[in-house]
């Protein structure tokens, strides 16, 4: 096994870019340095139309809401109500129980039974 086997990839990449250094001026790093953050296709700081665009469509077909889909929204309702653990509909003991703990804490003072 080699040394170079062994080497970390933080060694690699400082190893790398002391032997490129020596190969490359300062200007030379200043000058891409300055030509990619002019030129970076991923961010919308040149070009603010499309910037507005992206957000404008993003909104539109966001599938986390249900502005545009009312049904799916009254459906998701519905399964929701259904599906809940806080109903009662099948455990009238729970309801009742629920009901007394309720009045008890509340500030009206409820009846004690």
């Amino acid at each position: 096994m080699s040394s170079k086997d062994n080497m970390s990839t933080s060694q690699a990449g400082q190893k790398g870019g002391q032997k490129t250094s020596q190969t490359h001026d300062k200007e030379f790093y200043q000058n891409i340095g300055s030509k990619g953050g002019q030129n970076s296709g991923g961010n919308f700081a040149n070009d603010p139309q499309r910037a507005s665009e992206a957000g404008s469509k993003g909104g539109q077909n966001s599938s986390g809401n249900f502005a545009n889909d009312p049904e799916r929204a009254s459906e998701a309702g519905s399964k929701g109500g259904q599906n809940s653990g806080g109903n009662f509909a099948n455990d009238r003991e729970k309801a009742s129980e629920a009901g007394r703990r309720g009045g008890q804490n509340s500030h009206s003072g409820g009846r004690n039974s």
